[in-house]
């Protein structure tokens, strides 16, 4: 049934006339920010497209950032360009946040999955932003710690911060919020 209702979605889903537009100059400098940028179709097609009811509606392109400072020369060339920017985890949420309704670019964390440091003692650790909540818990497994906030679906900690995620353990444990002590932002 879901895979009939995305595919629905897709069949209706159309990028808007005020789109904005992504052209050699700036896939250029994208790709001297990132290395790893794509207007492959059925990739943003994937990129705009998420769990939600809302039609897809693709990016222009797709970046893929590996590092803090591909993401800030990423958002530094857009701001300076004044071309939207979508940022892409997992593509879980149900909130419809992903869709490019003015067209740009995607940035995607997924990719940026790594478990910077762990403090038992602490009871924390550092990750970053493209991480999955399984792959966090599965990592903490042999230290006696785990991630409680579970919003159902396999999301990415930076997708889940920015939504402000809960899910069945939040009584108990808390929401997104109360898990979080500190974040990077890039402004």
């Amino acid at each position: 049934k879901t895979m009939i209702m995305r595919l629905a979605r897709r069949a209706f889903s159309s990028v808007p006339p005020f789109a904005a537009a992504v052209d050699d100059a700036l896939l250029t400098r994208l790709e001297r920010a990132a290395h790893r940028v794509t207007t492959n179709a059925s990739i943003c097609d994937r990129h705009g497209d998420d769990e939600s009811h809302h039609r897809s509606v693709p990016p222009s392109a797709v970046v893929y950032a590996h590092s803090t400072e591909e993401v800030q020369a990423v958002v530094r060339v857009c701001a300076e360009t004044r071309t939207p920017l979508i940022s892409f985890g997992a593509g879980t949420s149900l909130e419809g946040h992903i869709q490019a309704v003015q067209g740009g670019v995607c940035l995607d964390l997924s990719e940026m999955n790594a478990v910077l440091e762990v403090n038992p003692e602490d009871l924390d650790c550092r990750v970053q932003a493209g991480i999955t909540r399984k792959s966090l818990n599965d990592h903490l497994r042999d230290t006696g710690l785990t991630f409680p906030v579970d919003p159902g679906a396999d999301a990415s900690l930076g997708g889940m911060a920015a939504c402000g995620a809960s899910g069945t353990t939040a009584v108990k444990y808390g929401t997104m919020r109360e898990n979080c002590l500190g974040l990077t932002a890039v402004l």
